[in-house]
């Protein structure tokens, strides 16, 4: 049997950061130590300014470390310069945020298309609204799309460019439970049918069940860990 522990997607040690305002100093990372499992679903809680966004921000290539050592896979993010976190970024890591940032002019391809077209390996876009359930919604503009279609038309442009990893910051904040499961559902089947490893940030409790681990967050630092032996299905999430 083999009983070899999966790659790591991301490593990080003692990662510190911290925010220079005027005189005042604010740590938003105190020391984080990171291992999170290539292909699993990781959902990070706890309260606002408990460093969830910091990390997410840290992960993604959006932002820097103060001190400590992150990895990705085999990539040294610590030691990247400006340049070669965009590129890291371009060929690993899909965005999504609580507001969808699609172009109001642009269909729902056509926004998908934005990103397939500088993509490294992309998918093709009619497939990746497919794999999020609006095939038949492609050429409507946002303005003819209901929020949860929006929100959904923004995960299939991040997983169209394949992506290592998909980084999600509130990505049901906006919207009403039965929606929202609608979203999640999407993450989920990414996850299971791409091998994607989907980090989440939330404040609803609720969404923990959908995850492998849970990464608790308090005052800059994971306060515990919580492993889930047997993810439920979003459909089964009580909001």
């Amino acid at each position: 049997m083999d009983t070899a522990a999966p790659p790591l997607a991301f490593s990080g040690t003692d990662l510190r950061k911290v925010y220079q305002t005027g005189e005042t100093e604010v740590h938003a990372l105190r020391g984080v130590d990171l291992a999170i499992p290539a292909g699993e679903i990781v959902v990070l809680l706890g309260p606002s300014g408990s460093g969830k966004s910091t990390l997410l921000n840290i992960i993604g290539g959006l932002d820097r470390t103060t001190s400590g050592t992150l990895f990705y896979r085999d990539l040294d993010l610590a030691a990247m310069d400006d340049k070669a976190l965009t590129r890291f970024r371009r060929a690993n890591v899909g965005f999504i945020f609580q507001f969808y940032n699609l172009i109001p002019s642009l269909t729902a391809i056509e926004n998908v298309r934005l990103v397939t077209d500088i993509a490294e390996h992309p998918m093709d876009p009619a497939q990746a609204l497919a794999l999020v359930g609006l095939q038949d919604r492609q050429h409507h503009y946002p303005a003819q799309l209901s929020g949860g279609e929006q929100q959904r038309v923004a995960v299939a442009r991040a997983v169209a460019k394949q992506p290592g990893v998909l980084l999600c910051d509130e990505p049901t904040g906006a919207l009403d439970s039965a929606t929202g499961i609608r979203v999640l559902e999407t993450l989920a089947r990414a996850n299971r049918e791409l091998g994607t490893t989907v980090v989440i940030i939330t404040h609803n409790a609720g969404i923990a069940a959908m995850a492998h681990r849970v990464f608790h967050f308090l005052d800059g630092r994971i306060a515990r860990i919580e492993v889930n032996a047997a993810p439920v299905d979003p459909a089964g999430i009580s909001w």
